[in-house]
């Protein structure tokens, strides 16, 4: 069958790798794609995703069977909504369902009601009472934009003058909505379940690097590194997270009328009383699947047709636990900022030398026969390993190996699995 992949991403990259390499893949299209995705099919840079008609007309002239959608934005704005009442195959959530990441206060309200654990939480969409609420319960505390902000739109705030500065900047915005939660203790990990609507089955965990500089420092960013699996989630833990969060999150959206298909991604921490939700994401992460894609040992498709079918029964996406993966993002000066454009990237063929080395392309484009920066994250170099420490070693020897001086990366990605692993904790 003919597959449409939208999106523009490392992610997306990550994923056309996968999905062309599935027997069921006749010819791979990628709207509007990026260098790397073009590695693996056809760029549509042409077509406009937002314009939803013109994606449906798209899907019918090139006999397309199944439409991937990578991020956010279109499952939010309903695209899967307007293909699938043309009789379209698309993977994704609905609108409504999209809303457990277009909307925090949805997915906390949602938490609440079907006792799904979760950080204490309030929701304003005015700014004395929000305020009020912070001087009230003081620092530290999380703050977030209820709806989407490209991993961007979070404050944890140590001091009530942190919490203040972003309750404000948040209202600067007409019509601003915001959560306020309480700031849990532990350590961040993802899991990602693959949803039927009624079952969920799960497709491998992760952990990301959220802050933009070494340490967890600076501000947070759409993600500056991971791996996977996540050490820290232990098979006790991931049938905790299936049966506590997962499981009732679906239940609940049935009820709702709102039957969840797609990928469930959960942001956890991993706290003293057992996982809680921080968030859900509902599509694979930027940069996990970065470093879930190759270590993937099953074809994806078939297993994307089954959720779009609502019957995932039977269904097992198997991973080579064998192999740890670790992707170092690679940033332009001034992310999560403003950045400069058009730098030129050398050296990522030399860089991704090697069966377990992968470069996947982000903010980039071609021109010349050069390969130039266009975006904020530009690449994500990943390697895989018997172990996150040797992981580790090969992909940031593969950044060595990269020529752009006008890029930076965090040197401490996966640091912590390391140190569990040096202590005997293995993978």
């Amino acid at each position: 069958m003919n597959i449409l992949l939208i999106g523009s991403g490392g992610r997306e990259h990550a994923l056309a790798y996968a999905l062309s390499k599935s027997p069921l893949c006749a010819r791979l299209f990628t709207a509007p794609g990026n260098p790397g995705t073009a590695q693996h099919g056809e760029n549509r840079p042409d077509l406009d995703v937002s314009d939803h008609a013109a994606v449906r007309a798209f899907c019918e002239e090139a006999g397309i069977g199944l439409v991937v959608v990578g991020p956010e934005a279109p499952l939010v704005a309903g695209l899967v909504d307007d293909l699938a009442a043309a009789g379209i195959r698309a993977f994704g959530p609905t609108r409504a369902a999209a809303q457990l990441e277009g909307s925090k206060g949805f997915t906390k309200d949602l938490c609440a009601e079907f006792g799904i654990p979760t950080a204490g939480f309030a929701r304003f969409d005015a700014l004395q009472p929000a305020l009020d609420y912070l001087r009230e319960t003081g620092a530290p505390i999380v703050v977030k934009a209820d709806g989407l902000a490209a991993g961007k739109g979070v404050t944890v705030a140590e001091t009530l003058d942190q919490a203040e500065a972003a309750v404000r900047a948040l209202f600067a915005e007409p019509g601003a909505e915001i959560v306020i939660e309480e700031c849990l203790t532990g350590e961040e990990a993802s899991f990602f379940a693959l949803c039927d609507g009624t079952r969920a089955i799960p497709v491998g965990t992760a952990q990301d690097h959220k802050r933009v500089f070494d340490g967890d420092r600076g501000p947070n960013t759409g993600g500056m590194g991971a791996y996977s699996p996540a050490t820290i989630l232990t098979p006790a833990l991931e049938r905790e997270v299936m049966e506590t969060i997962i499981a009732p999150t679906l239940a609940g959206m049935r009820a709702r009328g709102i039957p969840f298909k797609g990928i469930l991604y959960a942001g956890l921490m991993l706290t003293a009383e057992g996982p809680k939700l921080i968030e859900y994401n509902t599509r694979f992460g930027d940069p996990e699947a970065q470093v879930l894609m190759p270590r993937l040992a099953s074809d994806l498709v078939p297993a994307l047709l089954s959720a779009c079918d609502g019957d995932l029964s039977g269904v097992g996406l198997e991973f080579d636990d064998r192999k740890a993966a670790l992707t170092v993002v690679m940033a332009a000066a001034g992310y999560p900022g403003t950045v400069v454009r058009g730098s030129e990237v050398r050296g990522v063929a030399e860089a991704a030398a090697g069966d377990d080395v992968f470069v996947f392309l982000a903010g980039t484009r071609a021109e010349g026969g050069r390969l130039l920066a266009d975006g904020g994250r530009v690449l994500a170099v990943t390697a895989l390993g018997e172990s996150v420490m040797e992981a580790q070693a090969r992909a940031y020897a593969a950044v060595a190996r990269l020529d752009w001086p006008e890029g930076f990366c965090r040197r401490d990605i996966g640091s912590r699995a390391v140190a569990r692993e040096v202590a005997g904790g293995g993978i």
